[in-house]
């Protein structure tokens, strides 16, 4: 890795002992219940107050609604986060301290995302809300990343399904996640909506990943 820093390096490249009692697959659970934890705590905030009378309901539920559209978008990042963990750990054979913790700073950030949820509802025309959101997902995501750079850089980590083509896909869609979540956070000290849009970039730009991925499998593929 040209031009890397001999930190980035170490963490990346340098092997580590195997943690013992840590088996593949009971990290992988303990990341299913956290992922389900917190996905149950993200409709946990999402409510209108009691004793309203019949004239009072309709705008109660119009005031849920920016509520119910910040759970939207978080349970569907939460629900990408736990899609790429369980991708990334078909790959994985045996984890190493490097990985271990990676995996678990990851699960801190899925833990506490509800809190940035909550504010991302009642206070989402903020600058300050807006820019921390982006900039949880944007690490969050980087974690996710850091882990498939990690095994990436130690195959020996890795099982008969590791597939490296596979790995560096995963990385180029992380990438482009952070950045566009990165550079949405000094957007949102001039717009907090307009950072907001910016969010939706990343559906043309997946497309297209999608597409010029799928172009080059079936040039891969053999002619029938």
């Amino acid at each position: 890795m040209p031009g890397a820093s001999p930190v980035f390096k170490y963490v990346l490249t340098r092997p580590q002992p195997d943690e013992p009692g840590m088996s593949v697959e009971r990290v992988l659970a303990f990341g299913d219940a956290v992922f389900s934890i917190a996905m149950t705590l993200l409709v946990l905030d999402i409510g209108v107050p009691s004793g309203l009378t019949d004239s009072e309901v309709p705008g109660a539920i119009r005031d849920a609604l920016s509520e119910m559209g910040s759970y939207l978008l978080s349970f569907a990042v939460i629900g990408s986060l736990w899609l790429a963990e369980h991708a990334l750990f078909r790959m994985i054979g045996r984890i190493d301290r490097v990985l271990l913790y990676l995996h678990l700073a990851l699960l801190a950030v899925v833990a506490a995302l509800p809190f940035p949820t909550r504010l991302l509802g009642e206070y989402g025309h903020t600058t300050v809300v807006t820019a921390l959101y982006a900039a949880v997902i944007a690490v969050a995501i980087g974690l996710v990343g850091a882990m498939a750079l990690r095994l990436l850089a130690v195959p020996e980590l890795g099982n008969v399904r590791l597939d490296v083509r596979r790995l560096r896909r995963m990385i180029w869609h992380d990438v482009v996640v952070v950045a566009v979540f990165g550079t949405s956070i000094p957007l949102a000290f001039a717009s907090p909506g307009g950072a907001k849009y910016w969010w939706l970039l990343l559906i043309p730009i997946q497309t297209v990943l999608r597409l010029r991925w799928q172009a080059k499998d079936d040039e891969a593929a053999p002619a029938a």
